[in-house]
């Protein structure tokens, strides 16, 4: 299995259950194909370096996880089609 980061921020008007809906529905992404979740970091609603359509702040999630290859695929094939993540990034990390 190899290391993984990922970051997205979710739209940081969304109510404190919807970000927490948020957040488990992609760790459970992550655990349905095999992956194992060594940490998940809240950073908190921070200002945003730009404007992404027209918001200033974003809801930072950093989550650290272990998985194959395919996992990572998957997982940024949701990331894409929620509307409620403004941007993402998955990374491998040195083991």
């Amino acid at each position: 299995m190899n290391k993984y980061e990922n970051l997205y921020v979710i739209n940081a008007e969304l109510t404190e259950e919807e970000i927490k809906s948020v957040i488990e529905k992609f760790a459970k992404v992550i655990t349905d194909n095999g992956g194992e979740i060594e940490k998940i970091d809240e950073w908190g609603k921070r200002r945003l370096a730009y404007p992404i359509n027209y918001q200033t702040e974003g809801y930072y999630v950093l989550v650290l996880f272990d998985a194959e290859g395919r996992v990572p695929a998957e997982l940024q094939r949701n990331l894409k089609n929620d509307e409620r993540i403004m941007r993402y990034v998955v990374e491998r990390r040195e083991a």
